[in-house]
């Protein structure tokens, strides 16, 4: 069945990263945007991360790394190291990463393109990172010809269409119409959008 997609808030939610090189910047580097709470637990870690001005404690891994936290990225050198993190996050119920080792993964990262608020993520379960890459830019492609203004408008006339309109059927009617016009270009104010609302009460 492949991996269930789950949209989480992780926002200052606490998460250790364990290992510093390029392996783990990647990852890094994907996680930045959410605002996680983020250490990095390594003896050494390379520039790039430790320019992104991180929480890092210099020193090997040790179980009560676990404590308190949230999500963990397991992406050291050490094929052992990453089992032994991997097997105590399954005890305690950690969210877990293993880089580059499918089988020892809780949850994987999906290929994500995310502009102005709009988040999709693109997953093949593993099976061909570079097609889910390819996938991601064609997505974000869509995003950048209309997708962020349409979710501003959307967003903007959610409250006076679902107050203004009782019955479900024409709350997505309307929701419809408003969508067609984005699409095609025709960004609508808020003339348009009480004309819509109006055409639907008066059917």
């Amino acid at each position: 069945m492949g991996y269930f997609p789950l949209f989480i808030d992780i926002k200052n939610k606490p998460c250790i990263i364990v290992g510093g090189g390029r392996v783990a910047l990647r990852k890094l580097e994907k996680l930045l945007p959410f605002e996680p709470d983020i250490t990095v637990i390594a003896p050494e870690i390379c520039g790039e991360i430790l320019r992104t001005g991180v929480k890092h404690k210099p020193k090997s891994f040790e179980p009560c790394d676990l404590d308190g936290v949230f999500m963990v990225i397991s992406a050291s050198n050490d094929e052992r190291l990453n089992a032994e993190v991997y097997k105590l996050c399954l005890e305690r119920n950690i969210l877990v990463n293993t880089v580059d080792d499918k089988d020892k993964c809780g949850f994987i990262f999906p290929a994500i393109a995310s502009s102005g608020g709009i988040t999709a993520a693109v997953s093949t379960g593993g099976k061909s990172p570079l097609y889910a890459k390819f996938l991601r830019e064609r997505i974000e492609s869509l995003i950048e010809d209309f997708g962020e203004d349409t979710a501003e408008i959307m967003g903007k006339y959610r409250t006076l269409v679902k107050s203004e309109l009782s019955e479900e059927q024409d709350r997505k009617k309307a929701f419809e119409n408003i969508l067609r016009l984005c699409v095609n270009g025709n960004f609508p104010d808020e003339k348009k959008i009480r004309e819509i609302i109006e055409d639907l009460k008066n059917k």
